[in-house]
Protein backbone atom coordinates (compact mmCIF):
# COMPACT_ATOMS: atom_id res chain seq x y z
CA UNK A 1 0.00 0.00 0.00
CA UNK A 2 1.12 3.65 -0.78
CA UNK A 3 2.00 5.09 2.83
CA UNK A 4 -0.43 8.47 0.89
CA UNK A 5 -3.22 6.26 0.98
CA UNK A 6 -6.24 4.94 2.96
CA UNK A 7 -8.50 2.43 2.30
CA UNK A 8 -10.96 4.53 3.98
CA UNK A 9 -11.93 8.24 5.16
CA UNK A 10 -13.05 8.79 9.03
CA UNK A 11 -15.72 10.16 9.23
CA UNK A 12 -16.07 14.03 10.60
CA UNK A 13 -16.29 14.20 14.31
CA UNK A 14 -15.61 10.38 14.89
CA UNK A 15 -16.45 9.22 18.15
CA UNK A 16 -18.48 12.56 19.38
CA UNK A 17 -22.05 12.31 19.68
CA UNK A 18 -23.92 13.73 16.91
CA UNK A 19 -26.24 16.55 17.81
CA UNK A 20 -26.17 19.83 19.24
CA UNK A 21 -22.78 19.85 21.30
CA UNK A 22 -20.81 18.25 18.19
CA UNK A 23 -21.96 21.21 15.62
CA UNK A 24 -20.98 23.93 18.69
CA UNK A 25 -18.14 22.01 18.96
CA UNK A 26 -16.95 22.81 15.34
CA UNK A 27 -17.66 26.15 15.10
CA UNK A 28 -16.38 26.93 19.10
CA UNK A 29 -13.24 24.92 17.68
CA UNK A 30 -12.14 27.17 14.68
CA UNK A 31 -13.46 30.50 16.45
CA UNK A 32 -11.45 29.04 19.12
CA UNK A 33 -8.40 29.70 16.31
CA UNK A 34 -9.35 32.23 14.77
CA UNK A 35 -9.67 34.21 18.42
CA UNK A 36 -5.95 33.18 19.09
CA UNK A 37 -4.55 34.42 15.73
CA UNK A 38 -6.48 37.91 16.24
CA UNK A 39 -5.20 38.59 19.76
CA UNK A 40 -1.66 38.67 18.71
CA UNK A 41 -2.74 41.13 16.18
CA UNK A 42 -4.36 43.30 18.49
CA UNK A 43 -1.25 42.37 20.59
CA UNK A 44 0.81 43.39 18.25
CA UNK A 45 -1.27 46.73 18.04
CA UNK A 46 -0.72 47.56 21.44
CA UNK A 47 2.47 47.47 21.43
CA UNK A 48 3.68 49.19 17.91
CA UNK A 49 1.31 51.76 18.52
CA UNK A 50 2.92 52.31 22.14
CA UNK A 51 -0.31 51.60 24.19
CA UNK A 52 1.30 49.19 26.01
CA UNK A 53 0.18 50.66 29.49
CA UNK A 54 -2.32 52.35 28.11
CA UNK A 55 -3.93 50.86 30.80
CA UNK A 56 -1.33 50.83 33.48
CA UNK A 57 -3.12 48.69 36.37
CA UNK A 58 -4.12 45.11 36.66
CA UNK A 59 -6.81 43.77 36.23
CA UNK A 60 -8.25 47.09 36.45
CA UNK A 61 -7.41 49.75 33.93
CA UNK A 62 -6.87 52.22 36.57
CA UNK A 63 -6.72 52.54 40.67
CA UNK A 64 -10.21 53.15 40.30
CA UNK A 65 -11.49 52.15 37.03
CA UNK A 66 -12.03 48.84 35.20
CA UNK A 67 -12.49 50.76 31.89
CA UNK A 68 -10.14 53.36 30.40
CA UNK A 69 -11.07 56.95 31.43
CA UNK A 70 -11.53 60.05 28.71
CA UNK A 71 -8.04 61.32 30.06
CA UNK A 72 -6.21 57.93 28.59
CA UNK A 73 -7.40 58.71 25.11
CA UNK A 74 -6.91 56.15 22.14
CA UNK A 75 -4.37 54.49 24.36
CA UNK A 76 -6.17 53.22 26.80
CA UNK A 77 -9.10 52.51 24.23
CA UNK A 78 -6.17 50.20 22.40
CA UNK A 79 -4.71 48.27 25.44
CA UNK A 80 -8.67 47.12 27.37
CA UNK A 81 -9.60 46.67 23.26
CA UNK A 82 -7.22 43.61 23.63
CA UNK A 83 -8.12 42.81 27.17
CA UNK A 84 -11.41 42.21 26.57
CA UNK A 85 -10.75 40.30 23.83
CA UNK A 86 -8.99 37.74 26.56
CA UNK A 87 -12.43 37.51 28.16
CA UNK A 88 -13.53 36.62 24.85
CA UNK A 89 -11.04 33.65 24.48
CA UNK A 90 -11.40 32.43 27.89
CA UNK A 91 -15.72 32.27 26.83
CA UNK A 92 -15.14 30.17 23.90
CA UNK A 93 -12.85 28.17 25.26
CA UNK A 94 -15.02 27.08 27.87
CA UNK A 95 -17.35 26.44 25.03
CA UNK A 96 -14.92 24.48 23.45
CA UNK A 97 -14.58 22.23 26.40
CA UNK A 98 -18.23 21.61 27.36
CA UNK A 99 -19.14 20.83 23.91
CA UNK A 100 -16.46 18.42 23.84
CA UNK A 101 -17.15 16.81 27.43
CA UNK A 102 -21.00 16.76 26.16
CA UNK A 103 -20.33 14.91 22.76
CA UNK A 104 -18.00 12.63 24.17
CA UNK A 105 -18.88 11.86 27.88
CA UNK A 106 -22.68 13.49 28.00
CA UNK A 107 -24.25 14.84 31.61
CA UNK A 108 -21.79 13.08 33.67
CA UNK A 109 -18.71 14.58 31.95
CA UNK A 110 -20.35 18.33 31.86
CA UNK A 111 -21.27 17.91 35.92
CA UNK A 112 -17.65 16.97 36.88
CA UNK A 113 -16.12 20.06 35.02
CA UNK A 114 -18.88 22.53 36.42
CA UNK A 115 -18.11 20.93 39.95
CA UNK A 116 -14.36 21.57 39.72
CA UNK A 117 -15.37 25.20 38.36
CA UNK A 118 -17.74 26.11 41.00
CA UNK A 119 -14.84 25.02 43.26
CA UNK A 120 -12.49 27.01 41.25
CA UNK A 121 -13.70 30.46 41.27
CA UNK A 122 -14.76 30.06 45.30
CA UNK A 123 -11.23 28.99 46.16
CA UNK A 124 -9.58 31.90 44.41
CA UNK A 125 -12.10 34.01 45.46
CA UNK A 126 -11.37 32.86 49.40
CA UNK A 127 -7.20 33.00 48.98
CA UNK A 128 -7.31 36.12 46.88
CA UNK A 129 -9.58 37.49 50.05
CA UNK A 130 -7.31 36.55 52.62
CA UNK A 131 -4.02 37.32 50.50
CA UNK A 132 -5.67 41.40 50.18
CA UNK A 133 -6.27 41.06 54.39
CA UNK A 134 -2.33 40.55 54.76
CA UNK A 135 -1.46 43.22 51.70
CA UNK A 136 -0.34 40.65 49.48
CA UNK A 137 -1.36 40.96 45.43
CA UNK A 138 -5.15 39.29 45.01
CA UNK A 139 -4.98 38.54 41.54
CA UNK A 140 -1.88 36.82 41.54
CA UNK A 141 -2.85 34.27 44.09
CA UNK A 142 -6.85 33.99 43.26
CA UNK A 143 -5.53 33.24 39.36
CA UNK A 144 -2.81 30.14 41.02
CA UNK A 145 -5.86 28.81 42.90
CA UNK A 146 -7.66 29.24 40.25
CA UNK A 147 -5.28 26.98 37.18
CA UNK A 148 -4.35 24.33 40.63
CA UNK A 149 -8.32 23.70 40.50
CA UNK A 150 -8.12 23.59 36.48
CA UNK A 151 -5.20 21.24 36.56
CA UNK A 152 -6.89 18.76 39.07
CA UNK A 153 -10.62 18.82 37.03
CA UNK A 154 -8.26 17.97 33.89
CA UNK A 155 -7.28 14.97 34.99
CA UNK A 156 -10.47 14.08 36.97
CA UNK A 157 -12.04 14.93 33.46
CA UNK A 158 -9.83 11.99 31.48
CA UNK A 159 -11.22 9.42 34.18
CA UNK A 160 -15.07 10.57 33.85
CA UNK A 161 -15.26 10.69 29.79
CA UNK A 162 -15.18 7.86 28.32
CA UNK A 163 -14.00 9.12 24.69
CA UNK A 164 -11.68 10.75 22.74
CA UNK A 165 -9.50 11.73 25.18
CA UNK A 166 -6.53 13.28 22.93
CA UNK A 167 -9.11 16.10 22.12
CA UNK A 168 -10.08 16.58 26.12
CA UNK A 169 -6.33 16.83 26.46
CA UNK A 170 -6.27 19.40 24.06
CA UNK A 171 -9.14 21.54 24.89
CA UNK A 172 -8.17 21.77 28.63
CA UNK A 173 -4.33 22.66 27.79
CA UNK A 174 -6.31 25.85 25.91
CA UNK A 175 -8.43 26.86 28.75
CA UNK A 176 -5.49 26.62 30.89
CA UNK A 177 -3.45 28.50 28.17
CA UNK A 178 -6.20 31.08 28.22
CA UNK A 179 -6.24 32.06 32.14
CA UNK A 180 -2.66 31.93 32.96
CA UNK A 181 -1.94 34.19 29.47
CA UNK A 182 -4.29 36.54 31.02
CA UNK A 183 -2.22 36.05 34.03
CA UNK A 184 1.19 36.73 32.03
CA UNK A 185 -0.79 39.99 30.72
CA UNK A 186 -1.18 41.21 34.23
CA UNK A 187 2.45 40.38 34.76
CA UNK A 188 3.69 42.41 31.60
CA UNK A 189 1.53 45.32 32.74
CA UNK A 190 2.96 45.40 36.60
CA UNK A 191 6.74 44.76 35.49
CA UNK A 192 6.27 48.01 32.93
CA UNK A 193 6.77 45.96 29.77
CA UNK A 194 10.15 43.83 30.75
CA UNK A 195 11.15 42.88 27.22
CA UNK A 196 11.50 39.28 28.42
CA UNK A 197 7.70 39.43 29.65
CA UNK A 198 6.29 40.70 26.89
CA UNK A 199 8.39 38.11 24.52
CA UNK A 200 6.79 35.35 26.71
CA UNK A 201 3.61 36.85 26.29
CA UNK A 202 3.78 36.53 22.63
CA UNK A 203 5.23 33.15 22.70
CA UNK A 204 2.45 31.79 24.65
CA UNK A 205 0.10 33.14 22.12
CA UNK A 206 1.65 31.52 19.11
CA UNK A 207 1.47 27.92 21.24
CA UNK A 208 -1.87 28.63 21.63
CA UNK A 209 -2.57 29.00 18.17
CA UNK A 210 -0.70 25.93 17.61
CA UNK A 211 -2.94 24.11 19.87
CA UNK A 212 -5.84 25.24 18.53
CA UNK A 213 -4.81 24.18 15.16
CA UNK A 214 -3.76 20.46 16.13
CA UNK A 215 -7.28 20.52 18.12
CA UNK A 216 -8.97 21.48 14.61
CA UNK A 217 -6.59 18.27 13.10
CA UNK A 218 -7.64 15.54 15.40
CA UNK A 219 -11.21 16.62 15.49
CA UNK A 220 -11.33 15.34 11.97
CA UNK A 221 -9.58 12.55 12.35
CA UNK A 222 -10.73 8.90 13.91
CA UNK A 223 -9.54 8.66 17.16
CA UNK A 224 -7.45 5.44 18.84
CA UNK A 225 -4.10 4.12 17.34
CA UNK A 226 -1.93 5.88 14.83
CA UNK A 227 0.57 4.58 12.39
CA UNK A 228 3.62 6.66 10.37
CA UNK A 229 2.45 7.61 6.91
CA UNK A 230 5.64 8.38 5.65
CA UNK A 231 9.33 6.62 5.60
CA UNK A 232 11.45 7.36 8.84
CA UNK A 233 13.74 9.71 7.02
CA UNK A 234 11.00 12.13 5.91
CA UNK A 235 9.80 12.44 9.60
CA UNK A 236 13.36 12.95 11.34
CA UNK A 237 13.88 15.90 8.08
CA UNK A 238 9.75 16.66 9.44
CA UNK A 239 11.07 17.33 12.80
CA UNK A 240 14.43 18.88 12.23
CA UNK A 241 12.30 21.35 10.45
CA UNK A 242 9.99 22.17 13.15
CA UNK A 243 13.27 22.56 15.45
CA UNK A 244 14.07 25.06 13.02
CA UNK A 245 10.86 27.00 13.20
CA UNK A 246 11.25 27.29 17.22
CA UNK A 247 14.78 28.75 16.61
CA UNK A 248 13.12 31.26 14.08
CA UNK A 249 10.48 32.27 16.44
CA UNK A 250 12.58 32.59 19.71
CA UNK A 251 15.30 34.97 18.09
CA UNK A 252 12.28 36.60 16.23
CA UNK A 253 11.07 37.65 20.01
CA UNK A 254 14.82 38.70 21.28
CA UNK A 255 15.07 40.48 17.77
CA UNK A 256 11.57 42.12 18.62
CA UNK A 257 12.51 42.73 21.91
CA UNK A 258 15.53 44.74 21.14
CA UNK A 259 13.87 46.87 18.57
CA UNK A 260 12.12 50.32 19.04
CA UNK A 261 8.68 49.38 19.19
CA UNK A 262 8.61 48.81 22.94
CA UNK A 263 5.13 49.15 23.66
CA UNK A 264 5.15 52.55 25.49
CA UNK A 265 7.39 56.01 24.59
CA UNK A 266 8.85 56.12 27.79
CA UNK A 267 10.27 52.13 27.93
CA UNK A 268 13.93 51.91 26.54
CA UNK A 269 14.97 48.27 25.52
CA UNK A 270 18.70 47.68 25.75
CA UNK A 271 21.11 44.76 26.31
CA UNK A 272 21.35 42.91 22.83
CA UNK A 273 22.46 44.17 19.90
CA UNK A 274 19.08 43.89 17.27
CA UNK A 275 21.44 43.68 14.08
CA UNK A 276 23.08 41.28 15.27
CA UNK A 277 19.77 39.79 16.61
CA UNK A 278 17.99 40.41 12.76
CA UNK A 279 20.79 38.31 10.97
CA UNK A 280 20.37 35.26 14.10
CA UNK A 281 16.58 35.17 12.96
CA UNK A 282 17.39 35.32 9.58
CA UNK A 283 19.49 32.78 8.88
CA UNK A 284 17.62 29.81 10.77
CA UNK A 285 14.55 31.24 8.12
CA UNK A 286 16.39 30.57 4.87
CA UNK A 287 17.99 26.98 6.23
CA UNK A 288 14.06 26.05 7.51
CA UNK A 289 13.08 27.36 3.95
CA UNK A 290 15.56 24.62 2.59
CA UNK A 291 14.26 22.01 4.25
CA UNK A 292 11.24 23.00 3.87
CA UNK A 293 11.73 22.97 0.15
CA UNK A 294 13.21 19.46 0.53
CA UNK A 295 10.30 17.96 1.95
CA UNK A 296 7.81 19.10 -0.51
CA UNK A 297 9.74 17.96 -3.00
CA UNK A 298 9.91 14.30 -1.41
CA UNK A 299 6.19 14.36 -0.62
CA UNK A 300 5.53 15.51 -4.30
CA UNK A 301 7.68 12.34 -5.73
CA UNK A 302 5.86 10.47 -3.20
CA UNK A 303 2.86 11.32 -2.95
CA UNK A 304 2.83 11.96 0.72
CA UNK A 305 0.13 13.16 3.30
CA UNK A 306 1.56 15.97 4.79
CA UNK A 307 1.65 17.57 0.37
CA UNK A 308 -0.69 20.17 0.69
CA UNK A 309 0.25 21.17 4.09
CA UNK A 310 3.66 21.74 2.79
CA UNK A 311 2.70 23.71 -0.12
CA UNK A 312 1.03 26.03 2.16
CA UNK A 313 3.55 26.29 4.46
CA UNK A 314 5.87 26.84 2.12
CA UNK A 315 3.68 29.92 0.62
CA UNK A 316 3.17 31.61 3.76
CA UNK A 317 7.24 31.24 4.52
CA UNK A 318 7.77 33.06 1.58
CA UNK A 319 5.72 35.74 2.05
CA UNK A 320 6.85 35.77 6.19
CA UNK A 321 10.35 36.18 4.50
CA UNK A 322 9.47 38.82 2.06
CA UNK A 323 7.91 40.66 4.99
CA UNK A 324 10.57 40.29 7.23
CA UNK A 325 13.08 41.80 4.42
CA UNK A 326 11.06 44.51 3.58
CA UNK A 327 10.54 45.80 7.33
CA UNK A 328 14.13 45.30 7.89
CA UNK A 329 14.79 47.69 4.92
CA UNK A 330 12.11 50.46 6.05
CA UNK A 331 13.07 50.83 9.22
CA UNK A 332 10.67 48.55 10.93
CA UNK A 333 7.41 50.49 9.93
CA UNK A 334 4.61 48.95 12.77
CA UNK A 335 2.44 47.78 10.45
CA UNK A 336 4.48 45.54 8.42
CA UNK A 337 6.07 44.15 11.88
CA UNK A 338 2.43 43.35 12.67
CA UNK A 339 1.58 41.58 10.21
CA UNK A 340 5.06 39.84 10.67
CA UNK A 341 3.89 38.40 13.70
CA UNK A 342 0.67 37.34 12.69
CA UNK A 343 2.42 35.83 9.67
CA UNK A 344 4.95 33.75 12.26
CA UNK A 345 1.62 32.72 14.29
CA UNK A 346 0.29 30.98 11.00
CA UNK A 347 3.16 29.65 9.72
CA UNK A 348 3.77 27.96 12.70
CA UNK A 349 0.12 26.47 12.96
CA UNK A 350 0.28 25.23 9.60
CA UNK A 351 4.08 23.56 10.69
CA UNK A 352 1.66 21.86 13.69
CA UNK A 353 -0.35 20.34 11.01
CA UNK A 354 1.99 19.26 8.99
CA UNK A 355 3.62 17.21 11.75
CA UNK A 356 0.39 16.23 13.21
CA UNK A 357 0.01 14.62 9.08
CA UNK A 358 2.72 12.54 9.70
CA UNK A 359 0.99 9.74 11.03
CA UNK A 360 -2.74 8.41 9.89
CA UNK A 361 -5.44 6.63 11.77
CA UNK A 362 -5.09 3.13 12.10
CA UNK A 363 -8.48 1.78 10.47
CA UNK A 364 -9.89 -1.57 11.11
CA UNK A 365 -9.89 -2.34 7.17
CA UNK A 366 -5.98 -1.51 6.27
CA UNK A 367 -2.98 -3.97 6.51
CA UNK A 368 -0.41 -3.75 8.78
CA UNK A 369 1.60 -2.81 5.50
CA UNK A 370 4.44 -0.33 7.07
CA UNK A 371 5.13 3.73 5.49
CA UNK A 372 7.62 4.35 2.85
Amino acid sequence: MSSASTSATPAPEQGLRVGVSSRLLRVAAWASFVLNVLIIGTGGAVRLTGSGLGCDEWPLCTPESLTPTPEMGIHGIIEFGNRTITGVLLFVALAVLFALLQACGGWPSVRNALGYAVYGVAAGVLFGTTASLVGLPVFSFFTAVLLTVIGIAAVRSLDVTPRRHDLVILAWLVLIGVVAQAFVGGITVLTRLNAFIVGFHYVVSLVLVCVTAAFLVRLREAPGPRERAVPSGFGILAHVATLGMAVIVLMGVLTTASGPHSGDEDVVRDGFDATVLSHLHAWPGYITLVLVLVLLGWAAARRLRPLRWLIALLVLMLVQIAVGIFQARSGLPPLAVGVHMVLASLTAATMTVVVLRLKRPVLPAESAEPAG
